[in-house]
């Protein structure tokens, strides 16, 4: 298949030229296992209030389901790995703890604008290559019924870890992914070889044990469902495991071994926003409505909206143990939103028994 090759070989370079930093080909293709693996996932309850991670489960473990016509999936990765210790915020307590994907613009916007003009160049390229009709593209990132882990490990980009996300030799825990499924015939990328022994740091690092064995998500557990995904009152006996995290958590990437191999990412639009990297949670409590979208906008922390993210803030007001944060909790337990006034009520009860 040489003329696939070379048509594979230019595709890698252009994808390498707008800015990702990882690509490989696979087959529109998935095994039983990656079935097997979400049905169990499911029947176990382990994803909550996500209803549509059940409802395209077919879709989402089958390329071709999705789109029958799919022949190749050209899977990749953009690094957005941090400078520094992302955790470093957890041992200020008077500062909130944004994950790091969420500390700069929406990625969604800036990759799936990177996948537009790389599929253009697929469609053009693979015209040129091929006799036949005019090849097809569709391009995804995060937002569609895709098995994005598996088809990227299939690709050759990295492994899943024991933390089920995706680890890279070259970027460690720390890519976003993107999809383009294709008409085309390329030929697969090797393994990328590579995996996680016997190290569990990432099971140990996690505050809410949200891992019931390795490979393995209780995402009812985790933080990060917690404060994005799941709309109502955070669980008591879950809220002090919380800590300071307001959006997201990063401790199970961040303590992976093969981060030591990433550099910072390349891309300016993923760069930190200084008012991000260590917010001031006095100052985020006195946001209304119409201050957090504005400081906000662009941003994915806008998505759960400020009542959702209130919530956050409080809790992790109560898990501060600073005595001067007790006014302000105090003001919100007469919030207009009943969850948000629970969380300040819980947070002022723990602030005074911590000063008492």
């Amino acid at each position: 298949m040489p003329g696939a090759e070379k048509l594979a070989a230019r595709i890698r370079e252009k994808a390498l030229a707008l800015g990702f930093d990882a690509i490989g080909f696979c087959p529109a293709h998935l095994g039983p296992e990656v079935r097997e693996r979400l049905t169990d996932f499911l029947a176990n309850g382990y994803h909550g209030e996500m209803g549509w991670l059940a409802e395209r489960a077919d879709q989402r473990t089958q390329p071709t389901t999705l789109w029958p016509e799919a022949s190749t999936v050209i899977a990749l990765g953009v690094s957005y790995a941090p400078e520094g210790d992302p955790l470093s915020t957890l041992s200020q307590p008077d500062r909130g703890n944004i994950s790091v994907y969420a500390r700069h613009r929406d990625y969604h916007d800036l990759i799936k604008g990177m996948l537009k003009h790389l599929a253009q160049f697929v469609v053009r390229e693979g015209r040129l290559d091929a006799e036949a009709e005019t090849p097809e593209v569709k391009v995804f990132v995060d937002t569609a019924p895709v098995a994005e882990k598996p088809l990227a490990e299939q690709a050759g980009l990295g492994w899943q870890g024991k933390h089920t996300n995706l680890v890279s030799r070259s970027h460690g825990s720390w890519l976003f992914l993107g999809e383009i499924y294709t008409t085309l015939v390329l030929p697969t990328s090797t393994p990328s070889g590579g995996g996680c022994g016997s190290c569990t740091r990432c099971l140990t690092a996690c505050p809410t044990q949200a891992f019931p064995a390795p490979y393995s998500m209780d995402a009812r557990r985790c933080i990060s469902y917690l404060t994005i995904e799941h709309a109502g009152p955070i669980p008591l006996e879950l809220r002090p495991a919380i800590g300071t995290h307001i959006y997201g958590c990063d401790d199970c990437l961040a303590v992976c071994p093969w981060n030591r191999f990433a550099q910072a990412s390349r891309q300016i639009k993923l760069q930190p926003r200084p008012d991000l990297m260590a917010p001031d949670l006095v100052s985020l409590s006195q946001l209304d409505d119409a201050a957090f979208r504005q400081m906000f906008s662009g941003s994915p922390i806008k998505r759960i909206g400020r009542n959702r993210f209130m919530r956050n803030v409080l809790i992790a007001m109560g898990n501060s143990g600073l005595a001067e944060l007790l006014p302000h909790a105090h003001r919100l337990t007469q919030d207009p939103d009943s969850v948000v006034a629970e969380a300040a009520q819980w947070a002022a009860s723990r602030l005074e028994n911590r000063s008492s």
